[in-house]
This record gives structure tokens, C-alpha cells and sequence, in this order.
């Protein structure tokens, strides 16, 4: 078992009073501090209150102590691997300057420790800098030097990011099952929308590289032409409250369309996968982050 130790601490050029507003918004709607889209976002199963339970992606945690304004305490659950707290204060340094400081302290046991040494200690900092980022950029106007990510934690940030689920073809997705008199082939992929993420599927049309034409357009869903080697095939981009679902609809017309298609088939599934997965990803990174919405310099 080893000792983990982790502190950040910033001084921003604003009263305590803003900064501490600030901090009892998080894990709300328009949480002004944590870093999304580019993070998963705090979620609790109440306001923010002692006895809250919640976490952000795979972490969790539990509200133990709560001062409005000044101060929030996080405990892990027992045997999580991370066992101990994180902490968040806010302490006045005047009328105008303010101290925000983030303690980690917790104890490490077995495959946790190599964990926490390559991966989470890296992407932990990260995430701290991009919170006091936004408390700077919301409550001073401005971050004079915002964090940069390490080609480590843009490395570990491409492989942990979210993977589409299969899902069959939404009802709602109206027009693609009403695109073809029959189908040979269809699937569907889905993922989470994030805070910040755009809700118009225009906007998601790169997942196919911007090639194909658009057919028509209705009820959040974009309907697109792939036809390509004597295929009739059909691509949809449905956004709903939840999620971004890419759809695929095909019809074979004629033997040679059946040999392609049978090659293709093969591929398709990884493909739609991937390229959903890294549009996700890239529109996440592009999106503004919490705070004013401003800039971070993140990476691909």
C-alpha cells in the first residue's frame, strides 16, 4: 500500500465570493468549472449536498462535507483501488484575490498503484489545471497561461474516449427506414451526447467526410446518399435528447453489387465505429469548455 499526496492550488484575480458561487454549481446543468465536453462531466444523484453520490466517468465518489461557498469534500468507496478523498477550497486573499486549492490524498493497493503512477496521475493534473482554467477564465476574465496537454495525455485521452454501442435501427429514424423498398443489410451505432456537443446533425456530417450527398432533413435526422459500385445504400444521422446515432440501410442490386458488398460487409461494422467514435471525439475537443466557453489548447 503506498501514500498518494496531490495538490494544485492557483491564486485568481477575483473575490471569494465569485469564485466560491462558482463552486457550488458544480456537477449542475451549466457547470461553470468542470471541463467538458472534452472530460466526462460530474454527475450527482442530488444537488450538491453532503450525502451526494456521484462521479465522473469510471471515478467515484461521495459528498462528505459541504461549506457553501468555500469548501466540498469527495470521499472514494472503500476498495476502489483510490482509497482516501479530493477536496476543492476556495480561501480569501483580500478584497480582490482568492487561493482555489485541490488536495488528492488517498492510498494506493495493488494494480492501482502502476495505474495511478502512467495513467491517472497524468490525465488527475490535467483535469485540476483545466478546472482552475475555468474558474480563472469565468471569474477574472481571462487564463494568462491555460494548461497543455502532454502528448502523454492527448495518447491516453484518444484510447479511453467512449465507443459506439450497437443498437437496431431507431424508430425515430424515419428517414432511412422509409429510404429503401427493402434492405439486404442494415445496422445502427450510438453514443452519448456531452454537454457542448452540437444537437444539429449537419454538424456530424464529417463522419462521413462531408462526401455524400444530403437527401433530405427532418426531425433531427439527415438522410444521405452512399450509393457507390452498384450498391443503393443509405446513411442517416439521427441526434435525439441522448444521443448521435449513425444508420446504415443497404439494398444489393445485382450479383457484382452482392460480391462488393460481400467484401465490404466485412469491414463496414469497424469502420462506422471508428469513424462515429472519432468524430465524437473531435467535435468534443472543439468545443468550448465550461467557464466562459473560452479556449484550451488540448490536441488531437
Amino acid at each position: 500500500m503506498a501514500a498518494v499526496l496531490n495538490v494544485h492550488e492557483r491564486v485568481i484575480a477575483a473575490p471569494a465570493a465569485a469564485v466560491g458561487a462558482l463552486l457550488d454549481r458544480l456537477s449542475t446543468a451549466d457547470d461553470p468549472l468542470f471541463p467538458t465536453p472534452a472530460w466526462p462531466p460530474m454527475r450527482l444523484d442530488r444537488p450538491l449536498s453532503v450525502g451526494a453520490d456521484g462521479g465522473h466517468g469510471s471515478i467515484r465518489y461521495r459528498v462528505t462535507a459541504y461549506e457553501p461557498g468555500c469548501r466540498v469534500r469527495f470521499d472514494t468507496p472503500p476498495g476502489a483501488g483510490l482509497d482516501g478523498f479530493h477536496e476543492l477550497t476556495v480561501s480569501a486573499l483580500g478584497a480582490e484575490r482568492c487561493r482555489v486549492r485541490h488536495v488528492l490524498a488517498c492510498e494506493t493497493r495493488g494494480l492501482a498503484r502502476l495505474r495511478w503512477a502512467f495513467v491517472v496521475r497524468h490525465l488527475h493534473d490535467t483535469v485540476v489545471e483545466e478546472i482552475f482554467d475555468n474558474i480563472e477564465r469565468a471569474a477574472a476574465g481571462g487564463v494568462e497561461r491555460p494548461v497543455r496537454w502532454s502528448p502523454w495525455v492527448r495518447l491516453l485521452h484518444r484510447l479511453g474516449w467512449a465507443r459506439p454501442e450497437a443498437v437496431a435501427t431507431p424508430a425515430a429514424a424515419r428517414l432511412i427506414r422509409a429510404s429503401l423498398v427493402r434492405t439486404d443489410y442494415e445496422d445502427a451505432y450510438r453514443m452519448r451526447l456531452l454537454p457542448g456537443l452540437p444537437r444539429d446533425p449537419a454538424a456530424w456530417t464529417g463522419v462521413l467526410r462531408d462526401s455524400f450527398p444530403v437527401l433530405a432533413r427532418a426531425d433531427g435526422e439527415l438522410l444521405m446518399d452512399v450509393r457507390t459500385a452498384g450498391l443503393t445504400a443509405r446513411a442517416s444521422i439521427l441526434i435525439d435528447e441522448r444521443y448521435v446515432t449513425l444508420c446504415t440501410a443497404v439494398k444489393t442490386d445485382g450479383r457484382p453489387a452482392r460480391l462488393y458488398w460481400g467484401v465490404v460487409e466485412r469491414v463496414h461494422p469497424f469502420m462506422a465505429r471508428t469513424m462515429l467514435r472519432r468524430t465524437h471525439r473531435r467535435l468534443a475537443l472543439a468545443a468550448p469548455s465550461a467557464g466562459d466557453r473560452g479556449s484550451t489548447v488540448r490536441g488531437a
